[in-house]
């Protein structure tokens, strides 16, 4: 049996030896760690399928990083053939890569800092060539900021 051993006379006398203390890979890391919150991605294909709630979604989206594309100017790119402006965003590289190529030039950020630097009267595309794209027009982004400001402020 684990943390008992038999001793040398083999009476059947079980001599107690204490079992080695649990411990992770580091010394502060605990054997247990607490689950992480699902990626960005993750949460892009469980909001598409509607598993996920949009608060839950916005949260995420939130603390996540964002790949988008840039130019040679600082800024976000912009697609105006839409019916209003979008810019392409992507919830990894390799998602960005599979829109722009694999030299493309990108900058990441999180979502708030996307929600706070997106020019008024812009929506947003997420993952344009993935299998669950996602667009959220203007309207839709005034109402993310909206949330954000209100879980921040009250």
């Amino acid at each position: 049996m684990y943390g008992y051993e038999q001793n040398a006379s083999g009476g059947g006398n079980a001599d107690y030896q204490s079992a080695p203390a649990a411990q992770g890979a580091y010394p502060d890391q605990p054997l247990y760690p607490e689950p992480s919150s699902p990626s960005l991605a993750d949460a892009v294909r469980a909001f598409t399928t509607g598993s996920m709630s949009a608060e839950d979604f916005q949260s995420i989206f939130a603390s996540s990083r964002v790949y988008c594309p840039r130019g040679e100017r600082p800024g976000f790119l912009a697609l105006h053939n839409t019916q209003q402006p979008v810019i392409p965003m992507f919830s990894t590289l390799k998602e960005l890569r599979r829109y722009a190529g694999k030299e493309s030039k990108y900058f990441v950020i999180t979502g708030a800092e996307v929600l706070d630097l997106l020019p008024t009267g812009y929506g947003f595309v997420l993952d344009l060539e993935g299998d669950h794209r996602m667009v959220f027009d203007a309207k839709a982004v005034e109402q993310m900021v909206d949330f954000t400001m209100r879980r921040m402020y009250g």
